[in-house]
């Protein structure tokens, strides 16, 4: 259940019993110490009237409470609310983990809300307990806390890369929120990690259980060759981000997820992870979708075996339109030769990094001299340049933040887009946890397999069921396909 729509009796028989499931939903303020801890704070449970729960730790910051020595709340995954939610708290959120506060302020966030300054000030304040650059500032000092702990990045570097604009600030904000100095907090990491020259490699905290084995088949089935590179246990891309270009690597070490990267300019850090943790769908809340499909009899075989299934993100959302657009009826197979012949063609080169040497093509790359690389029907190619030259002027908007039902619009508004595609992004680009595909074949041939309704109509009423999850319900649909399970028989 997502830690803003549980009750205090709720919280509070999480917080006694430790359950690590609900780290990073909430925090729990205690008014007798004042620090905050993580609901699974090994730490003597408070009394609860000296309890106060806090949806963000940036709201207990400002009610002047700071972060446990002993649980370290920031180290938590995030809260799977901000990809649940899609009113205004959920998309800011998703915007200040992109860095756009860093980037543009808070009148650029506003602006792309919709939204003055004042009012989004307000709207934020009453939602989740403290204002946009008290937020900010709350994801910068997690981001510092996670170099400090996990890189030996001069403190410097540690500072400019968290997002902060001068040393001073990041000094008076470690030790504000944490009460200790940043070399201190660099002091109580458990190991050191081994990383080659320019990189970092960090641990990427997640709920389990995780399918990661099913993410990466996912991505190697996929993977443009040049600028990606996916096994059985890792992958690996180029990205160009808003300082400059980057490579990353994400594999999978005994139960825990590493990421290593080389970085251009070290101020696009914090997007980077936040979009990797997008791409895994690391602060999914497993046990509960899990535990709610699970309760369909037709599910259940497939929860069991296949536990933690997650929705693959998107690195970057203009390139995931494009991809979507170049997949349509055409198998995974052909999608990717075509892709991989567009970033061949029109792919900015780049030094190579491992197996990696270029990047996938810009916007405007692909409006200009998309027509000479694409092939297949005319008015397809047209839609896919067209599309591509919309985002590169900025007649067509795509971003994490982007209200679902305003982003479907705008993308059925184009030429050559239809529900598919539309909805498709909007699965992938915001994370939205509830978008079924019924005019998906795969989709349809996985819901036969498992017993369910295969007709648009009778799988879209079936699946209503399984709401707010039915973006997960499509990812093992999906599975299905390909490891089959022994059907059931549909209940009435």
């Amino acid at each position: 259940m997502p830690g803003l729509s549980l009750t205090f009796d709720e919280r509070y028989r999480a917080i006694r019993s430790r359950d690590v499931r609900f780290d990073g939903q909430f925090v729990t303020a205690v008014r007798s110490t004042g620090i905050y801890c993580r609901p699974s704070c090994p730490a003597r449970t408070p009394h609860e009237r000296n309890v106060t729960f806090y949806s963000t730790s940036a709201a207990a910051h400002e009610a002047g409470y700071r972060a446990c020595k002993r649980c370290l709340p920031e180290a938590a995954p995030g809260s799977p609310d901000w990809n649940l939610r899609g009113d205004i708290a959920g998309r800011a959120m998703r915007f200040i983990a992109d860095g756009i506060v860093e980037r543009e302020g808070v009148p650029g966030l506003a602006r792309r809300l919709g939204y003055s300054s004042r009012q989004l000030g307000r709207i934020l304040q009453a939602e989740l307990g403290a204002g946009p650059l008290a937020l900010a500032r709350a994801h910068r000092a997690h981001t510092a806390r996670m170099l400090l702990v996990g890189t030996d990045l001069s403190m410097t570097d540690v500072a400019f890369s968290a997002g902060f604009a001068s040393i001073r600030q990041f000094n008076e904000t470690v030790r504000e929120v944490f009460s200790l100095a940043p070399t201190d907090l660099r002091l109580r990491r458990r190991s050191r990690v081994a990383a080659g020259h320019g990189e970092i490699d960090l641990a990427l905290p997640h709920r389990t259980p995780h399918e990661t084995a099913g993410v990466f088949a996912w991505m190697a089935a996929r993977a443009v060759i040049g600028a990606e590179v996916a096994t059985s246990t890792s992958f690996a891309r180029t990205l160009r981000l808003a300082h400059g270009t980057a490579w990353f690597e994400v594999r999978s070490d005994g139960d825990t997820l590493r990421l290593r990267a080389r970085l251009e300019r070290l101020a696009d850090l914090a997007s980077l992870v936040a979009r990797v943790r997008r791409l895994f769908d690391l602060d999914a809340d497993s046990d509960a979708i899990d535990e709610a499909l699970a309760s369909h009899p037709e599910l259940a075989a497939s929860i069991a075996d296949a536990p933690g299934v997650r929705v693959p993100g998107a690195a970057d959302p203009h390139e995931m339109l494009i991809r979507a657009m170049v997949g349509q009826q055409i198998t995974v197979a052909a999608a990717r030769t075509a892709l991989t012949t567009l970033t061949d063609e029109l792919g900015e080169r780049i030094e190579p990094i491992e197996t990696a040497d270029r990047l996938f093509p810009t916007m405007r790359a692909i409006a200009d001299h998309g027509a000479e690389v694409l092939r297949g029907p005319a008015a397809r190619i047209r839609a896919i340049t067209g599309a591509a030259r919309a985002l590169a002027d900025g007649e067509l908007e795509l971003t994490t933040g982007d209200d679902g039902a305003a982003q479907r619009e705008a993308l059925l508004a184009m030429p050559g887009i239809g529900p598919w595609t539309a909805d498709y992004v909007r699965m992938r680009v915001i994370g939205d946890p509830d978008v079924l595909l019924p005019g998906d074949v795969a989709v349809r041939t996985g819901a036969a397999r498992l017993g369910i309704p295969a007709d648009p109509a009778g799988l879209t009423a079936w699946a209503d069921r399984v709401a707010p999850w039915r973006s997960y319900l499509t990812a093992h649909l999906w599975r299905a396909v390909s490891a089959p399970l022994t059907p059931r028989k549909a209940s009435s």
